[in-house]
């Protein structure tokens, strides 16, 4: 028993890893690529309809392959940006949960941004506001609780994702659960690690639900 809850939570510093990499990758890149989206569409200041299509198709692509698909699909990539594809910090940096991440948050933040009344947006165009003061101080404030609900929606999809990362030896709950629960036969480790996940999972829900409604509480005022 000693050695199994050693063993889990050393998984768990990994699934931590990889999640927390992928979700700074997420925030960094897919909050971008989630407002371009938004704003280069039509009856927008920086409508690109170019732009617009060629973000939009990639983030679709992406999220249209399954991520165990996508897992093996980028080891290339992975070899060749760290040189291994063995370990968590490759599971993740080495694209397959970043990249997935990215795409998701990013099509998350587009669809929080078009609840924005679009009224509030054209009267900070009436009074002159520049693109970059419109997205900072009107856009993603009024959107931020829909931004952190899309942020938690993420978190535990990446937790799911981090468990898959376990097939191509990322490590991870996923990988111990496959190692111990599925390859020894011990079921006992199986049930162990699905119950941690679960407990996590709603840890994460719980605590986002309450910083998005704190967040809304705050635009309401």
């Amino acid at each position: 028993m000693n050695e199994l809850m050693g063993e889990l939570s050393v998984a768990f510093c990994e699934t931590f890893t990889m999640v927390s990499i992928s979700t700074l990758g997420a925030v960094l890149l897919g909050l971008p690529l989630g407002i371009a989206i938004y704003v280069t569409d039509r009856h927008l200041f920086w409508q690109n309809r170019v732009v617009y299509l060629l973000s939009t198709v990639l983030v679709n692509i992406i999220r249209s392959v399954p991520f165990v698909i996508l897992l093996v699909l980028l080891l290339p990539l992975t070899q060749w940006l760290l040189g291994s594809t063995i370990g968590p910090v490759a599971a993740a940096v080495a694209v397959p949960m970043s990249v997935a991440a990215i795409a998701f948050y990013a099509r998350l933040v587009d669809s929080a941004l078009r609840e924005v009344d679009p009224g509030i947006v054209e009267a900070a165009e009436a009074f002159g506001a520049s693109p970059m003061r419109i997205i900072a101080t009107v856009l993603l404030p009024e959107a931020l609780a829909g931004l952190l609900r899309g942020l938690t929606i993420m978190l535990v999809s990446l937790i799911g994702y981090s468990a898959m990362a376990g097939i191509v030896g990322g490590g991870g709950v996923g990988d111990l659960a496959i190692r111990f629960g599925y390859y020894r036969y011990e079921t006992e480790v199986m049930v162990i690690t699905v119950i941690a996940l679960v407990v996590l999972v709603q840890l994460v829900q719980t605590a986002g639900d309450w910083v998005s409604r704190r967040a809304n509480k705050r635009e309401k005022r």
